[in-house]
Parts: structure tokens; sequence; C-alpha cells
């Protein structure tokens, strides 16, 4: 797992954990900044994996070209 993906998964669950604050204490404002939170984390997770993704394509691309030379 990359550092990004890592850090996106551990702000998912502080996102969550002050969503769920804000839901037990009432408190809407703190409840919907942590749904943000959650949800930008999220964002960064699969810009992430997309990332991975398309490096491992590039990849293989190339060792495709190689073996044809």
């Amino acid at each position: 797992m990359s550092d990004e993906k890592y850090k996106a998964k551990l702000d998912q669950v502080k996102g969550s954990l002050k969503e769920g604050l804000g839901k037990v204490t009432g408190d809407k404002k703190v409840e919907i900044e942590g749904l943000v939170d959650k949800t930008l984390a999220k964002g960064r997770e699969i810009v992430d994996d997309i990332k991975e993704g398309s490096e491992g394509a590039v990849d293989s691309i190339k060792k495709a070209l190689d073996k044809k030379k």
C-alpha cells in the first residue's frame, strides 16, 4: 500500500469518527465536516488507485513493445 493510500485510509477513519461524534452529540456541523473529510479522503484513495493502475498499464505496454524488438 502506498503512503498516499495509507494516509487516505487514515483520513477516512478520522472523518468517520468525526461524523459519528457529530451524530452522537447532535452537532450537525461536526457531523457534516466528518462526512466531507471522509469523502475527500475516499476521493484521494481512488485517485491513487487510478495512478497505480495506469503506471502498471504503462509498464505492461513497455514490456510488450520490448518483446517485439
